[in-house]
């Protein structure tokens, strides 16, 4: 059974076939290859089910995609949905360097790392969310992760995201998470239904 990721980056179909693991047994994830959907939805959910519905549409296969980003309190939850092009360049260093400069002198730096994970299969379609709570440090720390790692510090934990090696962070993240319990709903509709 074959099962789409509703992506183009090689690098997310990869990191979630390392997350998923057992999960995918008798499943073959297989990466997008069709248009980019508008992503207008104005929750994290909403974008997860607007590209999981077009990787479907396009394919014809059972699809899955996420829709993921930081929520800062100070910032009333931004840069949240626009996580990805909050410094209007789509690069990973100007976004945290504008996150850092929003920032400036704020006491409470509380964040979570957000991730909404979605299935569509023909008419069924099911969406959960995935929560990684912890603070914003001062300054980037770490080579490891991509987007807001190097700011993000975790909870219970005394090194950012990007100081912990792919496969901690692939046990305990946002996404690993969502993931989790996304998959026995997956796995159900597919494998064992």
């Amino acid at each position: 059974m074959k099962l789409v990721l509703a992506t183009h980056n090689a690098h997310k179909v990869d990191e979630l076939r390392k997350i998923l693991g057992p999960a995918l047994e008798g499943i073959e994830l297989v990466g997008y290859d069709g248009p980019e959907p508008v992503e207008d939805g104005e929750t994290f959910e909403a974008n997860a089910l607007i590209k999981a519905r077009a990787a479907a549409a396009h394919s014809g296969l059972p699809a899955i995609a996420d829709d993921s980003g930081i929520a800062v309190a100070a910032l009333g939850g931004a840069p949240g949905i626009h996580s990805a092009r909050y410094a209007g360049t789509r690069v990973d260093a100007d976004n945290v360097a504008l996150l850092l400069q929003n920032l400036v002198g704020a006491s409470h730096r509380d964040a979570k790392f957000v991730c909404a994970a979605a299935f569509v299969h023909g008419s069924i379609e099911h969406v959960v969310r995935g929560e990684w709570h912890g603070t914003v440090l001062e300054q980037p720390v770490g080579p490891n992760g991509f987007g807001y790692d190097p700011v993000f510090k975790p909870a219970g934990l005394s090194v950012s995201s990007a100081e912990l090696r792919p496969d901690e962070k692939n046990a305990i993240s946002h996404r690993a998470i969502a993931f989790a319990e996304l998959m026995p709903f997956v796995r159900e509709q597919l494998v064992e239904g």
